[in-house]
């Protein structure tokens, strides 16, 4: 199968070497690795730089934006500018972080699964982050089935289908929302172990705080699905002020009448998915 990977990258010397190198060392490589230098004022570029003049797979694409890293516009519009440089000749799009290593199979392995799974429309392994004991213990959400934002790939057909990837916060969590209203399911593969060298979230700007509770308004979440998820949220993260920065978005978006990242139909989906999710949780044996 062919497939492009593009990685969106802020100030990220502390990490990229490690990450491009990992993904041009996969047993089925890509067709090419857009990497999209956003406004560094580190040495990322120049790492790009050096794995463009060694390697002909590698390619860089400067673009200007906000110095502040915010989750979801900043990150999509940079992976828009990588994918606007390919063609449409792939079987499957991949957005990946630059703080991640991936074993040397990883992409067999994905090639392997929208193979043999047709209905699946977006998959991934398993996040893992280094403890202060240096191991590598499993980090990934409480939903097994969903894929992390950090190493997404997904079929040509489903990426057509959800009409690609929205710039703002939420935007991993309505892709496979969008993906399951149009027919495909998401697949993780356990035995893959993708390394994150950043904890989650450490290198967002304090100003995002709000943006989580923006987003559930946006996807037409509704007040009482907002405030569940909102809870649950604090209570895994131990962190009240969570379901209060949430609440907070969510209200002041209501009030400012932000647009919806979605359609009445689309958001009706949305609900109905999401309390099912809740009801089977609450009854599950």
């Amino acid at each position: 199968m062919k497939y492009y990977v593009v990685i969106p990258a802020h100030n990220e010397a502390d990490f990229l070497a490690g990450a491009l190198q990992s993904v041009g060392e996969q047993q089925l490589l890509p067709k090419r690795v857009v990497v999209v230098n956003d406004n560094s004022t580190d040495a990322t570029e120049s790492i790009i730089d050096d794995f463009v003049a060694r390697d002909t797979l590698f390619q860089k694409v400067n673009i200007s934006s906000s110095t502040l890293h915010l989750p979801g516009s900043k990150v999509i519009n940079a992976f828009n500018a990588g994918l606007d440089q390919l063609d449409s000749d792939f079987d499957f799009i991949v957005k990946l972080d630059a703080d991640v290593l991936l074993p040397k199979d990883y992409f067999e392995q994905i090639a392997t699964i929208f193979s043999n799974r047709p209905k699946v429309g977006i998959a991934g392994g398993f996040a893992y982050e280094q403890n202060e004991h240096g191991e590598w213990k499993l980090n990934h959400p409480m939903n097994k089935v969903f894929v992390r934002g950090a190493f997404k790939s997904y079929t040509k057909a489903c990426f057509e289908a959800i009409g690609g990837l929205k710039n703002a916060m939420g935007w991993d969590t309505l892709d496979e929302l969008l993906a399951r209203h149009h027919g495909f399911t998401t697949y993780t593969e356990e035995s893959l172990h993708v390394k994150q060298l950043r904890p989650v979230g450490r290198a967002y700007d304090a100003k995002a705080k709000l943006l989580q509770g923006k987003a559930m308004y946006t996807l037409r979440y509704g007040f009482l699905i907002t405030t569940i998820a909102s809870a649950k949220m604090a209570v895994k993260q131990g962190a009240l002020r969570i379901f209060f920065n949430n609440m907070v978005g969510y209200f002041k978006a209501r009030k400012e009448r932000t647009p919806y990242l979605v359609t009445p139909e689309e958001g009706k989906f949305i609900r109905k998915f999401r309390w099912k999710g809740i009801r089977d949780k609450l009854f599950q044996p």
